[in-house]
């Protein structure tokens, strides 16, 4: 969906001879930037995120909720709707590049370790197409296979909400921006420019029925649950680069042998954690052992629990902390900053200081956030991963707060991170991301 010189470019090599879902492949993606040939101020960028991350977060509480066996019914029961705005997920997420069924439609998919179902926007559906991206046409495609009623991922996908006719598979799932409804089927996804590697999948043929996703057209799903790329290829290991987040440059994705942070130049040593086994019963997102948070030298005083089911998301742009951590962050930024407080009347921005007059925001001596891992492991985070300007003079905290921490895609900027799902372990490294 971004300008032609931001397409998809993928190196991907099989290490076995077939071309089914089950095979091993290793896979280069670049990943376009949302903001990419838009004539978007970087204010406007910033505010767009943070909208877009409040609708995430009535999402998240939501499928919380509900996998606790809390509202809409019970733990079956379908999700109440977002307390928040409906807005355009796509303006603020890295999407890439795919070609669906055969011969292949072009399609460009919502990168999402926060959610497991793949789709694209569907004429059987009426959904809506982008500028670049034409409607999927399954009777284009001598690929596509509705999948039934009584197949594994229609009976075992977390779903908000199923129905079968006629043996189809009918669903409904929820976003934060939305939500799509659609019909489960089979086709072949095809990755590659130079050299095309097929895959098949089972994926939702639907469109959204509130919401929009800007200019994607879908989304490629990642996280532990059963209907996700990575589940159902039992893709091993998957990374990405993301630059900073108002420089409008493409990241970087690699899957399987690929995804190997040794093999890219770091700006500082790799950490390695483990993941967190999710106690919710669950397999909703990758959970993160977070155990403390600091400014600079000075630890936030905070209850351990305060840090309990971290996870990290790439479909939450700002991330965040739970109430007490933020207070505690607001308390120690005044102290380290000494910088006069500026009266907030938007509530997306509620916690801002007054930069000095004709001073930006780059210019200003700030401290690095660290985020302390149990194990000894520390993630620094440098100011474009906290703290933004959404309006000229104006230095304002963008974390949220949620019941749960978030590590959104701003804590990410210039962090190669790895998704070790065979072996439940997350390693980190600074990078310059744009060099890779």
């Amino acid at each position: 969906m971004a300008p032609s010189g931001f397409i998809l470019l993928l190196v991907a090599i099989l290490a076995s001879s077939g071309t089914t879902g089950n095979a091993s492949f290793d896979l280069r993606a670049v990943l376009n930037h949302p903001y990419a040939g838009r004539p978007v101020s970087k204010y406007e960028m910033i505010r767009e995120a943070v909208s877009a991350s409040k609708a995430r977060r009535a999402w998240n509480a939501a499928r919380v909720a509900k996998a606790c066996g809390r509202g809409g019914g019970g733990g079956g029961g379908t999700i109440s709707s977002p307390d928040m705005p409906v807005r355009p997920l796509g303006k603020s997420i890295y999407t890439l590049t795919a070609d669906v069924g055969t011969p292949p439609q072009r399609h460009t998919l919502v990168i999402d370790t926060g959610s497991d179902l793949v789709w694209v926007q569907c004429k059987l559906f009426g959904g809506g197409a982008t500028p670049t991206d034409p409607l999927y046409d399954p009777d284009r495609s001598s690929s596509f296979a509705a999948v039934p009623c009584d197949g594994k991922l229609c009976r075992e996908g977390e779903f908000e909400s199923k129905n079968c006719s006629r043996n189809k598979c009918l669903y409904t799932y929820g976003y934060g921006s939305g939500r799509a409804v659609g019909e489960l089927a089979s086709e072949t996804f095809t990755f590659g420019v130079r050299r095309k590697v097929p895959v098949t999948l089972d994926f939702g043929c639907g469109t959204f029925l509130e919401g929009d996703i800007f200019t994607a057209s879908g989304f490629l799903g990642l996280s532990p649950d059963k209907l996700s790329f990575v589940s159902q290829l039992k893709i091993p290991r998957f990374s990405y680069c993301l630059t900073p987040y108002t420089d409008r440059k493409s990241g970087h994705m690699f899957f399987g042998a690929m995804a190997d942070l040794s093999k890219y130049r770091t700006t500082a040593p790799i950490q390695t954690i483990s993941f967190l086994n999710n106690r919710i019963g669950s397999n909703l997102y990758y959970f993160l052992p977070l155990i403390g948070v600091s400014v600079g030298t000075k630890k936030l005083n905070v209850p351990a629990s305060s840090f309990d089911r971290t996870f990290i998301d790439s479909g939450y742009t700002t991330g965040a902390l739970t109430a007490a951590a933020r207070d505690a962050l607001k308390g120690a930024l005044v102290d380290a900053l000494k910088l006069p407080r500026r009266n907030a009347s938007d509530p997306d921005f509620d916690f801002c200081f007054q930069l000095p007059h004709g001073v930006p925001m780059e210019a200003v001596q700030t401290p690095p956030l660290l985020y302390h891992f149990e194990g000894g492991a520390t993630m620094v985070l440098h100011r474009e991963s906290y703290l933004a300007e959404p309006s000229p003079g104006e230095m304002c905290l963008v974390i949220g707060v949620d019941t749960q921490p978030v590590l959104g895609n701003l804590q990410q900027q210039n962090m190669h991170v790895l998704f070790d799902v065979q072996n439940q372990k997350f390693s980190f490294a600074p990078t310059q991301c744009d060099q890779i």
